[in-house]
């Protein structure tokens, strides 16, 4: 069974649905099974440190849960055009497997979420890649064969999966996002299984 990584930090829950989407997508690959983990939040107070297993939610994904994937789905909430601290604090401590290149040749994938139109969610996507590449990850996107990327009045990117949830999360995730959160799931799923064979 190909296990791939659904590893996302959410603040007020839209980008932890978008990993429940796109969970369903892999889900929906025979031969793929995806593995939803979130990451703790961080604090000014270097000194706290935050539970090993938290109160409720997804459980905090570990340095093994990326190094024994097959393929890895990364979603965060835009924060200033790239991706919140506790995600960028979690992919920094990834250091030992880039040296070890234990995620060299994984597909790998990129969702958003933000609260305007202009949030910055092209840009955070794109930030998101960037530690991926450095690892060797094989990056997808969304192709233009979905209709909902090109019809959709919100969120979806050739980047990535998107969200406009608005300043107080009054949007639920559109219909067109929700189709394209779960083909991007499929398409990690198929391309993680076509990979690993």
């Amino acid at each position: 069974m190909n296990e791939i990584l659904v590893l996302y930090y959410s603040k007020s829950g839209s980008v932890k649905e978008m990993a429940s989407l796109i969970a369903r997508g892999i889900n929906s690959v025979d031969g793929a099974q995806a593995k939803i983990r979130t990451v703790p939040e961080i604090f000014p107070d270097t000194k706290k440190q935050a539970a090993s297993i938290p109160d409720s939610g997804s459980l905090y994904g570990t340095l093994d849960d990326l190094k024994n994937c097959s393929g890895l789905a990364l979603g965060s909430p835009t924060r200033f055009g790239n991706m919140a601290a506790p995600l960028k604090y979690f992919i920094e401590t990834a250091t030992p497997l880039w040296l070890n290149g234990s995620l060299e040749n994984k597909p790998a994938c990129v969702f958003t979420s933000s609260s305007s139109l202009h949030g910055g969610n092209e840009s955070t996507l794109l930030s998101m890649q960037i530690p991926l590449f450095h690892m060797g990850m094989i990056l997808l996107g969304l192709p233009y064969s979905l209709p909902e990327l090109a019809t959709t009045t919100s969120g979806g990117t050739p980047y990535g999966a998107s969200h406009v949830s608005t300043n107080n999360n009054e949007h639920a995730i559109s219909a067109d996002e929700k189709k394209l959160c779960i083909a991007q799931g499929i398409r990690l799923g198929e391309i993680s299984l076509k990979l690993n064979k």
